[in-house]
């Protein structure tokens, strides 16, 4: 999903702060930040979406290009939100909490298809992290979860577009083997 054409409008009244605008753009992208952090720490990818956001919102003001350029700026975020929120990992471990002591939240409108989806997408993702190395993982992730080109990708891992595309087919052969050879053997 993209906003299209009326993008540089919606930009222009999220930074002048107009909540309709900066839903817009959330609804928009943060699906697709969701899925990217469920890949690479799957228990804290609301919360890092999350604080994507946050710093996105602070800094929304200087931001300028198009479209595919926020996506990119978006994912910048993002990566440098996941690589501290690893480091912070090695310093301070989780204690995770029992389940029985959450309170009820109320379920959404169609709770078994989203539950589908949702455990379809994250097998996808499993598989494509399990499979992968973390820089071929992350090129896939953020080509097609993040719909980011591959001169976006380059930049947000800080790498050479070539280097990108290398990475890529790479990964989409190892994929394409392992996927094939199982669906023969089924």
């Amino acid at each position: 999903m993209t906003i299209g054409g009326s993008f540089d409008e919606v930009l222009v009244a999220a930074q002048a702060g107009a909540e309709w605008a900066f839903t817009i753009l959330y609804r928009d992208l943060n699906p697709r930040l969701v899925r990217y952090f469920s890949a690479r720490a799957m228990s804290q990818a609301e919360d890092l979406a999350a604080e994507t956001w946050l710093e996105a919102s602070h800094n929304l003001a200087t931001f300028g290009g198009n479209e595919g350029a926020f996506r990119g700026w978006m994912f910048t975020i993002a990566r440098r939100r996941l690589i501290q929120h690893w480091r912070d990992g090695e310093r301070r471990p989780s204690r995770p909490v029992a389940p029985e002591t959450l309170t009820e939240h109320p379920g959404r409108d169609n709770t078994e298809l989203e539950a589908i989806a949702v455990t379809d997408a994250q097998a996808a993702i499993r598989a494509i992290t399990a499979l992968l190395s973390p820089d071929q993982a992350d090129v896939v992730l953020l080509r097609v979860l993040g719909g980011l080109d591959v001169a976006q990708v380059a930049e947000v891992l800080g790498k050479r577009p070539g280097t990108v595309r290398v990475l890529q087919h790479k990964a989409l052969r190892r994929l394409a083997g392992r996927f094939s050879v199982e669906a023969l053997t089924r």
